[in-house]
């Protein structure tokens, strides 16, 4: 078994957040394996995977956690099992871009309340209303 540690943010702007379409038609977030020589820390990485698939800047404003899931690589023949590490992050406006080259089709700035109904997996939908919340509270200080 293949395993790789991922990172990825959940990126807001207002009541908006950052949605991405994989080539597999899934709707989740921005993420990506980070590499074992890499010398960026998690967050970091993080952000430079959001810049490379959406065009978007963002700022890290605190962890959220970590997901994992396993899945079977036809290319690699071996399963995959990914670790990921989140952060709650946001971006300054409701502009994206995908970038094709690096898996992303499709991206946008969804309302919580829409993106709720079209992210894939109800682990990332969870993972959603934490980030949310983590959000919320940071606003308000």
């Amino acid at each position: 078994m293949i395993v790789r540690n991922c990172s990825g943010g959940i990126v807001f702007t207002g009541d908006k957040v950052l949605l991405v379409c994989n080539d597999k038609q899934e709707w989740g977030f921005p993420k990506g394996a980070v590499k074992a020589n890499s010398e960026l820390s998690l967050s970091d990485f993080a952000k430079e995977r959001i810049k490379a698939e959406c065009e978007v800047d963002a700022r890290v404003i605190a962890p959220c956690g970590k997901t994992n899931y396993e899945f079977y690589s036809i290319s690699r023949r071996k399963p995959v099992h990914n670790n990921i590490s989140w952060f709650v992050m946001e971006a300054a406006g409701d502009t994206c871009k995908a970038v094709p080259e690096t898996g992303t089709i499709d991206c946008r700035f969804e309302e919580i309340t829409k993106a709720l109904d079209d992210i894939t997996y109800s682990q990332d939908k969870s993972l959603l209303m934490m980030a949310y919340q983590k959000y919320r509270e940071s606003i308000k200080d």
